[in-house]
Formats: structure tokens, C-alpha cells, sequence
């Protein structure tokens, strides 16, 4: 004969998960996509300016500043 075991089964007990940590990217502050692309615009309009006041006046197309930007800018999107 085996024993069983008799300890009522409570079907409501839920194991407590911890919360998921919010992901975490290389910017020191929390952020969601929107502050992302915003800083991107940010850093967009300052490599831009930059561009216009050193580079470009040595023969460089704005274009390359673009380039630059929005390569920039999906990184910080995704990994920010």
C-alpha cells in the first residue's frame, strides 16, 4: 500500500513573479523610442551645424553629415 499525500491543493495560489527589469541602454537616464528620437533630432541638428561651420568650408557635401546623423540616430533608437 502506498500513502498519499493529503495536503489540500490551493488553486488560487499564483507564484509571485518579480517584474521583468526594464531594459536597459547605454543611456544614463530611462527613456522610451519618443525621448530617443527625440535626442536624435537633437544630435541630428548639432552634427548638422557643426558640419555647416568647420567641414563643409574644406569641400565636404552636407550629405555626408546626413549619412552620419542617420546612422547616429537608429543607433541611439535601438540601443539607447
Amino acid at each position: 500500500m502506498t500513502e498519499i499525500d493529503n495536503e489540500p491543493i490551493d488553486i488560487l495560489e499564483e507564484e509571485a513573479q518579480p517584474p521583468a527589469p526594464p531594459p536597459v541602454g547605454f543611456l544614463p537616464i530611462e527613456t522610451n523610442w519618443f525621448d530617443r528620437l527625440f535626442i536624435s533630432l537633437v544630435i541630428w541638428v548639432a552634427i548638422c551645424l557643426v558640419w555647416l561651420r568647420f567641414i563643409e568650408p574644406l569641400g565636404a557635401d552636407l550629405y555626408i553629415a546626413h549619412a552620419i546623423s542617420v546612422a547616429a540616430g537608429l543607433y541611439i533608437i535601438w540601443k539607447g
